[in-house]
């Protein structure tokens, strides 16, 4: 039923930012009778948001920056994580997504699809919010992103495994509704299936790096690289390590110390070998510009990149 409305006064309260109005109105009721009422509305403009993922590195694409009204309703940092958005301005919903999402996160996306729209805050708010999603890949990569520094714009650009950005909506890192409700429309909409087989799991890790040489540190750091891997293993996934092929075929090659020719011919070439038959990379421990190189190759190859046991998707 359509409600009957008689505006009766309409005052602008601010219009700094934006514009703040007080409506001063009557309103008829279900019985028929008729009361004055008085609300505020801030205009803000219209917006858009979007959430880009990458199916292959099952990713998704965030941003981090400073919220003062959080910041003045319990958030101790003020610190939001969100997907890419802005106002609208004169641009189209479609317009204002593709150029806020360059601005923002430095992709240059173009198949862009809009999965709804919704009033956020009804109550002060007129805005309407248009919802995108967007697949994106490592070549849609232009820029550096971060906003625009003369609207004060400092973000941060994250990108995180889609199970990640789930688990911190659940843990309430994530307490952004626009971005709760397109990570929940990919979950139920299987834009970023889980991973549901077994994934072959190269250990990334320091070897020899600020050890000196010395046996006992590079032991250490062998142990590290096991425990990890019989913990990947538990996780129903086969996990691998390039010194358990790379060691024994140096020594049978017939290297009898670190460094030598046949070490610095094989070690770290076979891992490189090795990482074209992986899914993926963890990569744990300290620096190592050998496991940094692991990493970096599979990001070349689109190949997933885990920095932490908890980013992997348990199977068993």
């Amino acid at each position: 039923m359509r409600p009957k409305i008689e505006m009766v006064k309409e005052e602008i309260l601010s219009n700094n930012w934006y514009v703040l109005k007080k409506m001063t109105f009557n309103y008829q009721k279900r019985d028929g009778s008729w009361e004055t009422q008085a609300r505020e509305a801030y205009d803000r403009g219209n917006g858009a948001v979007i959430l880009l993922y990458n199916r292959d590195m099952q990713t998704v694409i965030l941003t981090r920056q400073f919220r003062m009204p959080t910041y003045l309703n319990g958030n101790e940092t003020g610190i939001l994580i969100e997907a890419c958005a802005g106002l609208l301005d004169k641009d189209s919903p479609e317009e204002c997504i593709r150029r806020e999402t360059e601005e923002e996160t430095g992709y240059r996306v173009s198949n862009i699809h809009k999965v709804g729209e919704a009033y956020m805050s009804p109550g002060s708010v007129t805005e309407i919010l248009y919802f995108f999603v967007a697949e994106y890949t490592p070549h849609m990569h232009t820029g550096l992103g971060g906003g625009v520094e003369k609207e004060q714009e400092e973000i941060e650009v994250l990108e995180l495994p889609f199970n990640q950005a789930l688990q911190k909506v659940e843990n309430g890192e994530i307490r952004d509704a626009k971005t709760i409700m397109l990570l929940q429309y990919a979950q139920l909409h299987g834009l970023l299936p889980s991973i549901s087989k077994p994934q072959h799991i190269l250990i990334a890790g320091p070897y020899r790096s600020n050890t000196g040489d010395d046996k006992a540190l590079i032991e250490a750091n062998m142990r590290l690289m096991n425990e990890t891997a019989l913990r990947v293993y538990e996780m129903g996934h086969m996990p691998v390590l390039g010194e358990w092929y790379a060691l024994p075929l140096m020594e049978t090659a017939g290297s009898r110390r670190i460094g030598d020719e046949i070490f610095e011919r094989m070690f770290h070439p076979s891992s490189v070998r090795l990482l074209s038959h992986c899914d993926a990379v963890l990569r744990i421990g300290g620096p190592s510009k050998g496991a940094d190189e692991m990493v970096s190759t599979a990001e070349a190859n689109g190949k997933r990149v885990y920095r932490a046991l908890d980013e992997i998707p348990v199977l068993a």
